[in-house]
């Protein structure tokens, strides 16, 4: 049968084509999931580890053991008055890089010549256990090195007054856990070699009462023009509060915490009986009158933070 155009006429089919088969190698093949393996460390891998860790530690226990031998002995201090101090040599050096004047304001006195009332305020004040403990207030090193943990940074607290001693005289001011072991090992050695009435002299003679002011004698003398063994009980307690930050808490700045603290150790001194109520009442009218302030101009306002140098 043909078409009127006269080609050969196609019939029509619902029939597909036949597929075409595919060879193997066209087939996608789908690739088996990767197995996970674990892998255990070999025993050659365990023993380097082991021997790193071990040589680590006797590497450290080394440096320990070279530090603890090589830190100052304290004997010499038993008769000597010591010269200078680490703290002197640093704010010699901060002032000649600053191009600034050395300034070094000190006069030795003896226990005995400086006024009970302001030996009492710096006790106070530092180190309320001083006689207590053998250098180092293990209770509330603790409590320190616990809120150092939560804020993560190794602020100031729980130095005793042998503490600072011991940083004054042979350490920097940087606040780092391996200095404040440093400084817990030469506490020890002070303790050992001195007697707490040493001690207690030999920090009030070379503690820092303001810019190259170094000394209870000094620090009198440049703040109220008086000796120590004159200093009134609102001056002593001035003085005590002004650590462990002097050069930040001046008599002559204004502090309101400067003049909070002075107060505060005049009422622990009441609380304690060292001195009368009516002493107190006197030493808190002049603390006013020579910080400047008065319990209603002071209600308001900020609380100073305490950055003393001290960690």
């Amino acid at each position: 049968m043909s078409n009127t155009d006269g080609r050969p006429e196609v019939p029509e089919t619902s029939e597909q084509p036949e597929a075409v088969p595919q060879s193997a190698s066209q087939v996608a093949v789908v690739p088996p999931a990767p197995s996970v393996t674990r892998t255990t460390p070999t025993p050659r891998f365990k023993s380097w580890r082991r021997r790193g860790l071990l040589g680590l530690a006797v590497l450290l226990l080394g440096f320990g053991v070279y530090e603890y031998v090589t830190l100052p002995e304290a004997e010499s201090l038993v008769r000597e008055n010591p010269k200078s101090t680490a703290l002197m040599d640093q704010r010699a050096e901060e002032a000649r890089e600053a191009g600034k004047k050395v300034r070094r304001r000190q006069q030795w006195v003896p226990l005995t010549s400086i006024s009970r009332h302001a030996v009492a305020s710096v006790l106070v004040s530092e180190d309320g256990g001083f006689y207590g403990h053998e250098g180092v207030d293990t209770a509330e090193l603790r409590k320190a090195m616990g809120d150092a943990w939560e804020k993560r940074q190794l602020g100031r607290g729980a130095s005793t007054i042998t503490q600072q001693l011991a940083k004054n005289l042979w350490l920097s001011t940087d606040r780092s856990l391996f200095r404040k072991a440093k400084e817990l090992v030469l506490a020890h050695r002070l303790e050992e070699a001195l007697t707490k009435k040493r001690i207690l002299a030999l920090y009030l003679n070379l503690v820092e009462w303001g810019n190259g002011v170094y000394g209870i004698d000094a620090g009198a003398r440049e703040h109220f023009g008086v000796s120590a063994s004159q200093l009134s009980v609102a001056q002593g307690a001035i003085l005590a509060a002004m650590l462990p930050a002097p050069r930040k808490r001046s008599p002559k700045s204004g502090s309101r915490a400067l003049w909070k603290r002075a107060r505060w150790i005049v009422d622990q001194l009441a609380s304690l009986g060292r001195i009368t109520g009516e002493d107190a009442a006197t030493a808190r009218t002049d603390i006013d009158r020579l910080l400047g302030r008065t319990p209603a101009a002071s209600s308001g306002g900020e609380e100073e933070e305490d950055t003393g140098d001290d960690a």
